[in-house]
């Protein structure tokens, strides 16, 4: 079983791995013929477009044009506290994502139904592959644990990916049955201990884990010799500048992974083939 595994990074994380993932298909090596799709936040959205046969260049496309419509009514204190959290060595991680999660609900951000919504527009099929495998991560924001979903789940495609992609403070948490979901990086960044048993796995990581656990941490837990960590070079960070959610530079961001594929392209078809 080959493994894909896909983290968040906001808009240019969407951006960045989609234009990665056309570059290296044209290098000869196509992710997306992947058995296993595992996609947080940013992952999530890209995961679902090719788990559920979108083309990647034509979602590549795609992302060049993506939006993402920001409420004016972030509140800059709630995400001050937020970030508080973060630096709160006293907590345990279950106990730091339950705090986030209840400024996730506190947040004056809006209804979660706009949020679905404007997934489920950006996602030209609503129901959950069989083949491959996708699984959508997100975190409980009353508990702090973390949800994993799959075909066999009975949630919405769009609601699990709106869910996973949820940025407390910045987008509403999105209830699915009688909770309340946020964004899957909360817990983990990629979720690649997820792609346990799996033979093969390439992981993309727009950004690293800070406060979570490492994606390489992740990837020596699994136990495996044919798995390969991919993260943005020099450039692409360069394109990608101090803000995750700036829709301007996705364009950028797409061009640079396209060209960082030429780079990996060997190492990549070395794991994979």
């Amino acid at each position: 079983m080959r493994a894909l595994v896909l983290g968040g990074g906001g808009i240019t994380g969407i951006a960045w791995e989609l234009g990665l993932l056309s570059g290296l298909r044209r290098h000869g090596t196509d992710l997306a013929k992947a058995d296993l799709i595992v996609g947080t936040s940013a992952g999530a959205y890209v995961g679902a477009l090719l788990a559920t046969g979108v083309d990647i260049d034509d979602a590549a496309d795609a992302a060049a044009r993506i939006e993402i419509e920001f409420t004016a009514r972030i509140d800059p204190m709630l995400v001050a506290q937020g970030f508080m959290l973060l630096n709160d060595t006293t907590l345990s991680p279950r106990d730091l994502r339950a705090r986030l999660g209840t400024l996730a609900r506190q947040a004056p951000v809006g209804d979660d139904g706009p949020h679905v919504a404007r997934f489920a527009g950006q996602l030209p099929a609503h129901d959950w592959p069989t083949v491959p495998r996708l699984i959508i991560t997100a975190v409980d924001t009353t508990t702090g644990d973390p949800a994993a979903w799959d075909a066999t789940s009975a949630v919405p495609l769009p609601a699990a990916v709106a869910a996973s992609c949820a940025l407390p403070g910045v987008f509403p948490p999105v209830r699915i049955e009688e909770s309340w979901y946020m964004d899957g990086g909360v817990h983990s960044v990629t979720h690649a201990d997820l792609a346990a048993g799996a033979d093969a796995v390439v992981v993309l990581a727009p950004s690293g884990g800070m406060f979570r656990a490492s994606p390489a941490s992740e990837i020596a837990g699994l136990g495996i010799d044919r798995s390969l960590l991919i993260a943005p070079d020099d450039a692409t960070r360069a394109a990608i500048g101090g803000n995750i959610l700036d829709a301007r530079r996705r364009g950028p961001v797409l061009r640079a992974g396209a060209a960082q594929a030429e780079h990996v392209a060997a190492a990549v078809a070395g794991v994979w083939a």
